[in-house]
C-alpha cells in the first residue's frame, strides 16, 4: 500500500518550470479568445481617417512645399520643351521674393480652368521667366534686354528673337515675366496680362523630371 501511495504522489508531481508555464499559456490562450473583433463601423472609420490624413498631407505639401507641373506649349523653348514635367518649389517664395531670370509658375488675371473632377474653377498655371523687378524700366531692343537703360546679358537657352518692346516701367509690388520663346509667348508684354502682382507668382521651377532621359535642374 505504501508503494502505491508513493507512486500516486510521483505521478502528481510537476516541475517548477512546467508549473510556471502552464498558467501563462492558459492566460495567453484566454487573452486570444477574449480579444474583441473590430466592428465594421470601426473599420470604416479607420479607413476614412487614413484618407483624411493623406489628403491633409497632400494639401500641405502642394500648398507650402512643391507642385508638379506639365509644360503645355512652346512659349519657354529652348529652356523647356512641350510636355515636359517639372517640379516647382513654393517655400522659396514663402521666405523670399523672386529674382531676375527665375523660371516661375504664375497666374494671370482672370485666367481660370476647371477644378479637380470638373468641380468649380481654379487659377490656371503658366510657366514664365521673371525679367523685370518692381520699379525697374525694361526694354527689348532687337531681342536684347535693357534694364534702366543698361544692357543685361540673357545667359539662358532662349529662342532667337529680334523683338522690340518698351520701355516699360514695372509698377511697385509687380514683376514682369516673359517666355523664353519671345516670338511665341503670351506674357507681360500683352496689356491683358501686364506685370504680375507678387501674389500671382506662386512657385520657383527647379527640376525637369520627365522624360527620364532628360532629367535636369533648371540653370539659374
Amino acid at each position: 500500500m505504501a508503494e502505491n501511495e508513493s507512486g500516486r504522489t510521483e505521478n502528481m508531481a510537476v516541475s517548477p518550470e512546467a508549473a510556471g508555464t502552464a498558467p501563462k499559456a492558459e492566460a495567453a490562450e484566454a487573452g486570444k479568445r477574449e480579444k474583441p473583433k473590430k466592428s465594421w463601423k470601426r473599420e470604416v472609420f479607420e479607413w476614412v481617417m487614413v484618407f483624411v490624413v493623406a489628403g491633409v498631407i497632400a494639401f500641405v505639401v502642394r500648398t507650402f512645399v512643391f507642385v508638379p507641373v506639365m509644360v503645355d506649349g512652346q512659349s519657354m523653348m529652348n529652356t523647356l520643351q512641350d510636355r515636359e514635367f517639372l517640379i516647382a518649389t513654393k517655400y522659396d517664395y514663402l521666405l523670399g521674393d523672386p529674382e531676375r531670370f527665375d523660371v516661375v509658375i504664375c497666374h494671370y488675371p482672370g485666367r481660370m480652368r476647371p477644378g479637380l473632377l470638373g468641380i468649380g474653377e481654379v487659377q490656371e498655371d503658366f510657366v514664365k521667366r521673371v525679367v523685370g523687378l518692381p520699379g525697374e524700366t525694361i526694354e527689348l531692343r532687337a531681342g536684347e534686354l535693357y534694364v534702366n537703360g543698361e544692357f543685361v546679358e540673357q545667359d539662358f537657352a532662349r529662342t532667337e528673337s529680334v523683338a522690340d518692346f518698351g520701355p516699360y516701367t514695372v509698377p511697385e509690388g509687380h514683376y514682369f515675366v516673359m517666355g523664353d520663346n519671345r516670338n511665341n509667348s503670351n506674357d507681360s508684354r500683352n496689356p491683358e496680362v501686364g506685370a504680375l502682382e507678387r501674389s500671382q507668382i506662386v512657385a520657383h521651377v527647379q527640376y525637369i523630371v520627365y522624360p527620364l532621359d532628360n532629367m535636369r535642374r533648371i540653370d539659374e
